[in-house]
């Protein structure tokens, strides 16, 4: 297929786009700066600016584009960043393909399990009701913004991504570090679920929701959730590292503020849909995950 991708140059994005090459995709990337490459289209989504003539022949896409939810403390104007880097990008996209004839297949939408808010001991599926936080908050508008793909009668997918377990970025990029020191304990008590998911199956979820007729909220997470205490003691594990100093709550919101309450977030998320659409996990448990972080580290 020829595959449009939005936030192609991020940690999911650059392992996403090498994955549809390897499989024989045409992936045409949307930047924001002078095309380098013939298969690059240039945009400007907060202008809400996009050539659609450039998208001619493209049958899926792909909207992995956003702020990092944790790459600054969370100030009011940070949170407005983060909610208008995903909506202002999403609804750019969508409205461009809805225009597009013929119009593409499907759009994989990027959505994160934020939407469920903090939910202590409670299971949650597809089919749980928002949560009231902040990032709930900005996951709901986020999918919104998809709106003109779906009414034009694009299969729109959203995948709504859990922890993912990556060497050198996101929340574990900044956990290694710690851990090969010494220093990776559990965050708080420990005791709230952590849903994960490694980038290999990341990555395949999101070929798969491209390749498999799925549409609606898809929760892209590990089949089995562990407590925050569990999965450090895994990668100590793997490491071969002591996780036994605790890292308070007030330490973690010393260096991350806000978001420290989301890390703080029990939310213990099963891949329902994703796994009745057939979808096999490389990595099913702790231990398997983190052995395999341990090695791509």
């Amino acid at each position: 297929m020829k595959v449009v991708v939005c936030g192609a140059s991020g940690l999911i994005g650059t392992a996403l786009r090498e994955r549809l090459a390897e499989r024989g995709h045409q992936v045409v990337q949307l930047v924001r700066r002078e095309p380098s490459d013939p298969d690059q289209v240039r945009w400007d989504p907060a202008r809400r600016r996009l050539d659609v003539s450039a998208l001619e022949g493209v049958e899926a896409a792909v909207n992995l584009s956003g702020a990092g939810v944790g790459d600054q403390r969370w100030t009011p104007a940070y949170q407005r960043e983060v909610l208008a880097s995903r909506t202002e990008p999403t609804r750019t996209l969508a409205e461009a393909l809805a225009r597009l004839e013929p119009r593409p297949r499907v759009l994989v939408q990027g959505s994160a399990i934020g939407v469920y808010g903090h939910r202590g001991e409670e299971v949650l599926t597809e089919a749980s009701a928002p949560g009231s936080t902040f990032l709930a908050d900005v996951v709901l508008d986020w999918e919104a913004a998809a709106r003109p793909a779906q009414d034009a009668g694009i299969r729109t997918a959203f995948a709504r991504t859990g922890l993912v377990m990556a060497p050198g970025a996101g929340a574990f990029g900044k956990l290694l570090p710690l851990l090969r020191l010494g220093l990776g304990g559990p965050l708080g008590d420990g005791r709230q679920w952590w849903s994960w998911i490694t980038l290999e199956d990341e990555v395949s979820a999101l070929v798969h929701l491209l390749e498999t007729d799925v549409e609606g909220p898809v929760d892209l997470t590990g089949p089995a959730p562990v407590r925050n205490a569990e999965l450090t003691r895994a990668l100590g594990r793997a490491f071969g590292r002591p996780t036994l100093l605790p890292v308070p709550r007030l330490a973690l919101r010393a260096v991350v503020g806000g978001f420290a309450d989301e890390i703080l977030a029990s939310q213990r998320v099963l891949p329902t849909v994703l796994q009745r659409s057939g979808f096999r996990f490389a990595h099913e448990d702790a231990d398997a995950a983190a052995r395999w972080l341990a090695d791509a580290a």
